[in-house]
This record gives structure tokens, sequence and C-alpha cells, in this order.
């Protein structure tokens, strides 16, 4: 498992577009996705412990998000032919019982995560309303294990004055994870 650090923001860069199929039985577009004042892009994945280890605090967050009017995708964009974990029917399974109130969508093809440029999981990008990246930092301080509860809310902070203003904090600290486990030619 190789562990990866995020660059840094490169503000007002414009969404990529995608279409991807979600555990739901739905094909989703950032369009589709969007909230009345942003959208944020996960890219995450089953079986990392970074991810694990964030779970509920990223479904408590995204929640509480959607009361600011950001909405939030959640992309898998693993190669679920080695590691089981990370298959669409894990992946339905995830979404369930940990009640992800967001679309979680397959890239089976890794197109989208390259399009991004996404590095890690878990790696996210917080778009403003006018669909221009506002933040790439981390969720809080954890890492491979959860941190305290007292720590300060990275994300959910960053995606509310980005709700509020639509421009994200000057200062962001980097999300670490797993790498993308990408295909092989």
């Amino acid at each position: 498992m190789v562990s990866l650090e995020t660059p840094v923001c490169e503000f007002e860069t414009p969404i990529v577009d995608f279409a991807l199929p979600g555990v739901d039985g739905k094909i989703w577009t950032p369009e589709l996705a969007r909230g009345e004042n942003g959208l944020l892009v996960m890219f995450i994945c089953n079986h990392c412990p970074y991810v694990k280890s964030i779970r509920e605090r990223m479904v408590r967050d995204t929640d509480e998000l959607m009361e600011h009017g950001v909405s939030t995708v959640a992309i898998m964009s693993n190669d679920p032919a080695e590691y089981e974990e990370d298959s669409f029917e894990n992946m339905r399974a995830v979404a369930e019982k940990f009640n992800f109130s967001f679309p979680y969508l397959l890239d089976e093809t890794q197109e989208v995560a390259k399009a991004y440029g996404a590095v890690c999981t878990p790696d996210f990008f917080g778009y403003n309303k006018s669909m221009r990246l506002q933040y790439r930092g981390r969720l809080d301080e954890s890492r491979k294990e959860t941190a305290a509860a007292t720590v300060r809310r990275d994300l959910f902070d960053a995606m509310k004055q980005v709700a509020q203003t639509g421009h994200g904090p000057e200062d962001q600290i980097p999300s670490m994870g797993c790498s993308i486990k990408w295909k092989t030619a």
C-alpha cells in the first residue's frame, strides 16, 4: 500500500464532466448531482484504511453540507479485478451499511480519476456554485486511525465557506491516503 498526499488546490479550475453509473442504478453527471451552492466530488473506495477511518465523519459532514446547499458524489476508481472489496456489489453494500446519502459511482475505465488528477483515496474536490474548484484538502486530522472527536472539520468548514462566499480558504492541508489502484496495461 502506497500512501500519497494530494496536490494543492488549483483555484477556479472548472469541474470535469462525467457520466458514471451509481449503485442506485442511475447514471450521474455533475449537473445532476450539484447542489444550489456547490458540489463535493470525493474519490474513495471500500478497502482503504484511510477511507475506513473517516466513513462515519464523511457521511456526517456530507449530510450537514446538504443543509448549506452543497451536494456530494463519491467515485470509486480502483481496479476491482485486483481488489474484490472494491467491486460494484461491495460498493452497494458499503453505501447501504453506512447510509450514504450521496451517489456512489463506479469509474470502471479510470478515465474520470485521471481527468481530475486524483491520486489517492480519499481525494476531495470541492466546487462552488459556478462549478469552479475551491477546495482540495483533507477531511480532518484522521489518517489510518480516526482522529479525536474534537479536531477541526477542515472539509466541512471549507465547503461551508464555499457555500456562503463562493471561495475556499487560501490555506488547505492536503488529504492523505492510499494510492489509486490503477489497471495495468
